[in-house]
């Protein structure tokens, strides 16, 4: 499906994707308990509209089931947040879909983590998010400061949690 990005046409279809994603399921903010994280949903949409492989980070501990809990964890592995597995190498891919809930106005902690150290070099990156209000907030940003050498699609895709289950359409429109 072609996109049109910068008064260019891609097809993003032809490219070898790669989502990366983190996603937390328990009590989310104005969604409740949930058995799947909000930004998984979408991860999983993209997967399915495209083929892409998906990678999924997760944290070496994980966070509380109680979103206030939750909150005050993360606040702490700002800078700091070990997860279970690291990509090593993302060479094999030509577009990058970085997705994240938005946590203080950014991707979660995590995926600074996962990240780091990976060679975006001549690689496209499309940002997602899932918010309760705060759109893509810095994360576009933040994304282009982490992914040197990349080219950060200027059109995100912000998506509120409460609507993520029931948002393939959008997210086909988008892509």
């Amino acid at each position: 499906m072609p996109i049109i990005t910068n008064n260019e046409t891609e097809d993003y279809s032809l490219s070898k994707s790669l989502i990366i994603y983190f996603s937390r399921a328990d009590e989310n903010y104005s969604v409740g308990y949930i058995d799947k994280g909000n930004t998984e949903y979408i991860a999983e949409f993209v997967q399915e509209l495209t083929g892409a492989d998906m990678f999924k980070v997760e944290p070496a501990v994980p966070y509380a089931a109680d979103y206030n809990i939750c909150i005050e964890e993360a606040k702490k592995r700002v800078g700091n947040a070990p997860i279970k597995e690291k990509l090593k190498d993302i060479s094999a891919y030509d577009t990058i879909y970085i997705m994240s809930p938005i946590y203080w106005g950014t991707y979660a902690p995590e995926m600074e983590t996962a990240l780091t150290g990976l060679d975006f070099t001549g690689k496209t990156v499309r940002v997602v998010s899932t918010h309760e209000g705060s759109g893509l907030g810095s994360m576009p940003a933040d994304v282009k400061k982490m992914c040197k050498g990349a080219t950060v699609d200027k059109k995100g895709l912000a998506i509120r949690g409460s609507q993520a289950k029931n948002a393939k359409k959008t997210v086909e429109g988008w892509l």
